[in-house]
Parts: C-alpha cells; structure tokens; sequence
C-alpha cells in the first residue's frame, strides 16, 4: 500500500535510506553521509512531499518529492527487486506530469533503474561536497 508519510516515521525512513544509501552509493565518504543524514532528519524529509509504501504495516520503501523532483528513492535492501520502486515511480506519475531527478554517476542501481523508466539525460555537473559527478534526468509523461 502507498499513502503519505507521517512526521514521526522520519527515524524509519532514515533508517531505510542509509541501508540503501551504503549499497547505491559505496563511493560517498562516511562524512559526508552523516551530513546528509542530519540533513534528511532535520530538512529534507519535513520539507519534502514524501510516500511510503508498507507491507505488513511495515514501512519498506519511500518516494520523497520536492515539486515534480524526485529529491529519493529508497526501497530497504530486502526488499529490493520486488517491484516497489516501479510502484512508487507509478503513483507519482499519476500526480506530476514530468518528472526530474538527479543520481550520482557511480550509483550502478539508480541509474540503471531511471533509465528502464524513461528518463533521460539532460546535464551533468560536478558535486563538490560529495566529490561526485551528478547526472540530472528527465522524463515526461503523458496523462
């Protein structure tokens, strides 16, 4: 089931992002990850349009939307080839009729899985703090 997230599942969502976060992204330095960690608690995920999707009453996976951008996508590594995250892209291309992301250029799940869905390259740039190069993305749909 999709529905909204409440505030006070922030800590299970953090802890989804950082199961997920090691295996997309081994490359990011531990300090680094523990910024934006702090950054997740405090300022993304209360200023973010966030969903999550349970099974069992478990929250497993989350899409977290700043306008019509995908500001993460998260599913708990077990969980991981399940479909959830097709779920999560599919629910929110019901309420945004484009679509942008950014994905590290390393990340050798997310872009693969942005690619199978249509997005496609629009720029990319050099990200200081992370020392990483992103790659911006697009897709538009048709409702």
């Amino acid at each position: 089931m999709i529905r909204k997230y409440n505030e006070n599942e922030i800590p299970i969502l953090v802890n989804i992002w950082e199961h997920a976060s090691s295996i997309a992204h081994p490359f990011l330095t531990q300090e680094f990850t523990k910024t934006v960690k702090k950054a997740m608690t405090e300022m993304y995920l209360p200023g973010s349009d966030t969903w999550v999707y349970t099974e069992a009453n478990n929250i497993v996976g989350f899409i977290s939307m700043v306008e019509n951008e995908i500001g993460g996508l998260f599913v708990n590594p077990e969980f991981h080839s399940k479909g959830i995250g097709t779920l999560l892209i599919k629910h929110i291309e019901q309420i945004h009729e484009e679509l942008e992301v950014e994905v590290f250029e390393h990340n050798k799940i997310g872009r693969p899985f942005y690619e199978k869905y249509g997005f496609k390259k629009t720029k990319e740039y050099f990200h200081e703090e992370s020392n990483q190069k992103v790659i911006r993305m697009k897709k538009s749909n048709t409702l």
